[in-house]
């Protein structure tokens, strides 16, 4: 009797328990959250801003639709140049920007994206992951309330298009151009008047003659903008970009008050579509290129004493700011020994192996 009283009233606690228990099961499932990110690119850019909507998707497949980050365009919340303050502000909980459109703030931004004659892709992405590059961006970012994460990269740009031919130093002077980051900087000096546009607001300001050149990012997008009709001029390569990262933005309040599956999900998608951007531009850039050269585009690739000169320039501006600019200093003291090294591993095997095979293929053809 004991013991079928004990089973009965065993049973009975767990029946008890089960009820009190299912309402603390609830509370301890995942919410739903809805955000907002604001891009600095326009929609047809579908690999810069296909990024933004891949890491959405990723995001909202992986936790069953209950978090749903919805995209917006350059323009549709905040201009393209503005996307930085919006996420720092709170006006949106996150943005896909790069951070070198925000050098008037700090030149350290451009650590992030590219520094002229730095690091190509591959060792932009060692130095994010390995060589602390990323604890010390998170350290910039964190100064304007927000949290980063890379979450694309171009590869190797192109120098851009121009409506006249560059073959000195001296067709810089009184150019008007639009291009991105610290270079602008290091070119005025030369006489290059720096412009800095959104992605959608170059093609009329070329049209117009509001500006005389402009760089964006290679023969895929540039097509798509559709420089090759402005400007007949095609340079390579963009040495002020062998490398453009484009990480998402997070307000940090925003960041903090996730859930940690849901950070890590994100932190996933993020460093997943870093790779995908950049698969998708090695893929189509080539033949873009191809096309654009059919269509008329001279290509030219910039002088080589000129690009000297610009190499020595950079590297003197860089002593510079770090001389006058403790956060850029504690950056670049970071940066620098990172970039001399990987230029020694890489001239070794990647650039013997590159060199051989390149030098090649233009014999056979």
């Amino acid at each position: 009797m004991k013991r079928r009283a004990f089973l009965t009233s065993a049973g009975v606690g767990i029946a008890a328990a089960g009820t009190v228990a299912a309402p603390a099961i609830a509370q301890t499932s995942q919410p739903e959250i809805k955000w907002r990110m604001a891009s600095s690119y326009p929609k047809s850019l579908d690999t810069i801003y296909g990024a933004a909507e891949f890491i959405a998707k990723r995001v909202s497949d992986a936790t069953d639709g209950k978090f749903q980050i919805r995209t917006f365009a350059a323009g549709e919340i905040v201009p393209a140049l503005q996307v930085l303050d919006a996420v720092q502000n709170g006006t949106v909980e996150c943005g896909q920007s790069a951070a070198y459109f925000y050098v008037g703030k700090d030149p350290t931004f451009c650590f992030d994206t590219a520094m002229p004659f730095g690091l190509n892709t591959r060792q932009h992405i060692a130095w994010m992951m390995h060589g602390g590059g990323l604890e010390l961006m998170r350290e910039v970012f964190k100064d304007y309330n927000i949290h980063h994460i890379p979450a694309g990269n171009t590869g190797a740009q192109m120098g851009g298009w121009f409506r006249k031919e560059i073959k000195s130093l001296d067709d810089l002077k009184g150019l008007k151009m639009r291009i991105g980051g610290l270079v602008g900087q290091i070119l005025t000096p030369f006489g290059l008047v720096p412009q800095q546009l959104g992605g959608g607001d170059i093609y009329p300001a070329l049209e117009r003659g509001t500006i005389d050149a402009a760089e964006f990012v290679g023969p895929y997008d540039d097509e798509k903008l559709g420089f090759q009709k402005v400007a007949k001029y095609y340079y390579y390569p963009g040495w002020w970009e062998g490398s453009a990262q484009i990480p998402l933005m997070f307000n940090m309040q925003a960041w903090d008050s996730l859930p940690k599956s849901y950070q890590t999900i994100l932190e996933q998608a993020c460093w997943e579509a870093n790779s995908w951007m950049i698969a998708k531009y090695d893929t189509l850039n080539a033949a873009a290129l191809k096309r654009l050269v059919g269509a008329g585009a001279v290509l030219r690739p910039f002088p080589r004493d000129m690009m000297q000169a610009c190499e020595k320039a950079a590297f003197e501006f860089y002593e510079k700011l770090a001389a006058g600019n403790p956060r850029f200093k504690k950056v670049y003291d970071g940066w620098k020994p990172f970039l001399e090294q990987e230029r020694l591993w890489f001239r070794v095997a990647e650039n013997g192996f590159d060199s051989f095979v390149y030098s090649q293929a233009a014999q056979q053809r």
